[in-house]
Formats: structure tokens, C-alpha cells, sequence
């Protein structure tokens, strides 16, 4: 996850006839060029697919997961072990790889990226590198990664004295994450502070990261443009930044929150998942 740019705000001083000059060129923002939609996985001739029933197995495991989910269970997740690496091979080259990837540094690492069924995600667990478990979890977002960044958190310290020269909106802010911090609750509506619309000194930079810092979860979600999410230490607050297809910062936020709903699936992708990957092994069975 790259480092965010300052958004580039201008300033017009006076508006109205004769405020402009004549041959100034207008400076359009560049328009985005590519956006991710979902396309259907390359799949191999359906004898091949039916040859590894490792494969085929799993797939019909992480459906009957996904309809219990849907009936408001909580599956567990559909473990990989006993897959030999032609059956693995396979499953990846069905499931593909969706909008969204994530990952959660620590002990235990975590890695997961949906499949191109949005809300069916491969979900690693790493320890040195190495993989230690590899499974299918299907949700709105992995578990374990969810998990990793509350307990990667602490309240927030009290404002430092004296405060960076020149901070102006920062503890303003700060103090309204750490109430919305305290007094979050699961199943509460996201709390969003759009710091794209605040005046922020390089004071009140300092200030963010010397009081936020940054976690070890990190989140990227592609769609029109990239979104990048990162957990700070503060708990459910996250820096969710928005950046067209030109890498421009388009919109910067602090989102007080479990996980943001740019990084989960939706019901309605989980229901279009479950039909996709019915139709996915119904043509497998076919004579």
C-alpha cells in the first residue's frame, strides 16, 4: 500500500468577469480509464474439472456454505488440506481472483483474496512465510482478518503538550473519533469523517500519525479506481483513501466502523455468488 499524496485542493480567490485570465487552459481532472467488472472464470472442459473430485468437492462444500450463510448461519471455513496440488490448482483457476485482497501482518500472518464470487474468499494462514493452513471462507469479509485488527488496537492516547506548530483541525477531529471510538457498537452505522473537505496543516498531519498510527491490516478493493483501507491503532478506526484510475487521491477518510462496507460483500453479491457457482458445478455434472 503506497503512501497517500495531499489531494490537490485549488483555491480561487475571487470569482465573476475579468477574475480569470483570458488564455489560462482549463485543467480537467483526467477521467478514469478502466474499471473491474466481473467476468466469468475460464473454466476447463467440464471432463477435466470432473476428473479431480478433490476440487469439484470443495467447490460444493464452499456452495452449501455460502447457502447456510445466507440462512444466517456462520459456517466454518472449507479447509484444503487434503487437496493434492492439481485439485489446488484448479479450484484457483475456477475461483480467480476478485476486487478485493487483504492481509494482516503479525502472529499468525493472514492473506485472503475474494474469488470473482464476490464474498467467497481463499483465506491463508502464514507463519514465516509458510503456509500453515489454506482454506474457503465465504462472508461478507474474512474473519480472521477482522479479528486481527481488533486486536490490533488501543485507545487513544490523551493530545500530546505541547501540540505540533501550526495544528489547527486535527484535535478537533481527534477527539470526535475517540467518543465515536468508545461508544462504538457492532451493528452500528459507520461513523465518516471526509478529511477531503478539511483544511489540514502539516501540524495536523503529524498529529494524525503521531495519535493513529497505522495497523497491520491492510485492505485493497478494486473496482472504479483503487480503494486502499488500513486499520489504525485506535480501535474501529480506519484511513479509507480513494484513488481514481490516474492514482490521484479522490476522496480521504477516517471511518470509525467494524469493517468498512468498501472492503465487504453485499447480500445481494452473495446471493449472485450462490446461483454463479450452482451453475459452475451443474455444468460440471452435465452428461
Amino acid at each position: 500500500m503506497s503512501q497517500t499524496r495531499p489531494f490537490p485542493i485549488p483555491v480561487v480567490a475571487s470569482l465573476g468577469p475579468g477574475s480569470q485570465a483570458d488564455d489560462e487552459p482549463i485543467d480537467f481532472m483526467p477521467m478514469p480509464r478502466a474499471m473491474s467488472t466481473y467476468r466469468p472464470p475460464a473454466l476447463p472442459e467440464a471432463e477435466t474439472l470432473a476428473g479431480h473430485r478433490g476440487a469439484i468437492g470443495a467447490l460444493q462444500a464452499a456452495l452449501a456454505a455460502l447457502r447456510r450463510h445466507l440462512d444466517g448461519a456462520v459456517p466454518e471455513p472449507v479447509d484444503l488440506a487434503g487437496l493434492g496440488d492439481a485439485d489446488r490448482a484448479l479450484l484457483s483457476q475456477v475461483l480467480g481472483e476478485g476486487e478485493v485482497a487483504a492481509r494482516a501482518d503479525g502472529t499468525p500472518q493472514w492473506q485472503a483474496q475474494e474469488s470473482v464470487f464476490a464474498g467467497v474468499w481463499r483465506v491463508l494462514q502464514l507463519a514465516d512465510g509458510q503456509v500453515q493452513r489454506d482454506t474457503i471462507e465465504v462472508g461478507a469479509f474474512p474473519r480472521a482478518i477482522a479479528e486481527a485488527a481488533r486486536a490490533d488496537s488501543a485507545a487513544l492516547p490523551p493530545l500530546p503538550q505541547p501540540l505540533p506548530e501550526g495544528t489547527m483541525n486535527a484535535p478537533a477531529v481527534l477527539e470526535e473519533l475517540r467518543d465515536r471510538s468508545h461508544g462504538f457498537r457492532p451493528g452500528q452505522p459507520p461513523h465518516v469523517v471526509n478529511l477531503s473537505l478539511l483544511p489540514l496543516t502539516p501540524g495536523d498531519s503529524e498529529l494524525f500519525e503521531r495519535q493513529l498510527g497505522r495497523g497491520g491490516v491492510a485492505v485493497l478493493s478494486r473496482g472504479y479506481g483503487n480503494c486502499r483501507v488500513v486499520n489504525t491503532r485506535a480501535p474501529h478506526v480506519w484511513r479509507v483513501t480513494y484513488f481514481n484510475s490516474q492514482d490521484m487521491i479522490i476522496l480521504d477518510t477516517l471511518e470509525v466502523g467494524a469493517v468498512p462496507e468498501v472492503a465487504c460483500a453485499a447480500r445481494e453479491d452473495l446471493e449472485d455468488s450462490a446461483e454463479r457457482l450452482a451453475e459452475v458445478l451443474q455444468w460440471v455434472a452435465q452428461p
